[in-house]
């Protein structure tokens, strides 16, 4: 079997399989490629119909791909730590999906910490980068970043009912945190150092 051929072949028309159900260029290549490395290593003998094998392969792993990328975004809405407020306002709104309930987060992220805060908090508590990294991303030092992550968690542990919740979305963090909790986190510290860089914090 010419193995070049039929990855030439049929990478078309897996790749855009994969794109119609994942919406993301990126993710889609990744998983095609990831089918024909699993293909390659296969008995070829237990297969009687490589087109049908290969594209039931990449539907079943872009299927996957949906479903981690669903409990991820539940356990980082969790890490947030906003179940009160989420739950006072899903029990008058139940027909909030997820994307409503971390837009609510976000803006009381957004409300309540300041730009360095909120660098910290996201990046530490929600992503687990280490105080090492933080270091350097941030350029503050490690006792520095573990203050602010002990501050902006008692300020989001402050009383809900005195948040407003008809403040402007943070359309532009909300969407980079999206693409962050897809793995690409460049964006989200590009835009977390940018509000540091427009609001310095006092005496830092």
């Amino acid at each position: 079997m010419d193995y070049a051929a039929t990855i030439t072949r049929y990478q078309p028309v897996l790749q855009a399989i994969a794109y119609n159900l994942l919406r993301c260029r990126a993710d889609a290549e990744d998983i095609v490629q990831e089918t024909f490395l699993k293909w390659l290593s296969t008995e070829k003998e237990k297969i009687t119909n490589t087109k049908a094998y290969l594209i039931k392969a990449v539907t079943n792993n872009c299927l996957n791909h949906l479903n981690a990328l669903k409990r991820k975004k539940i356990q980082y809405l969790d890490c947030l730590h906003l179940p009160e407020l989420l739950t006072k306002i899903e029990s008058n709104f139940s027909h909030l999906d997820w994307d409503t309930s971390l837009v609510t987060a976000m803006q009381v992220i957004h409300q309540k910490l300041k730009p360095l805060e909120r660098a910290v908090y996201l990046l530490k508590e929600v992503f687990e980068v280490d105080y090492d990294t933080l270091q350097q991303t941030l350029n503050k030092k490690k006792e520095h970043c573990r203050q602010l992550l002990s501050r902006a968690k008692k300020k989001l542990q402050q009383e809900t009912a005195k948040i407003r919740l008809d403040t402007p979305r943070p359309s532009a963090l909300l969407e980079s945190f999206k693409r962050a909790c897809q793995g690409d986190t460049d964006e989200l510290i590009n835009s977390l150092k940018r509000d540091i860089w427009l609001q310095p914090e006092k005496g830092s």
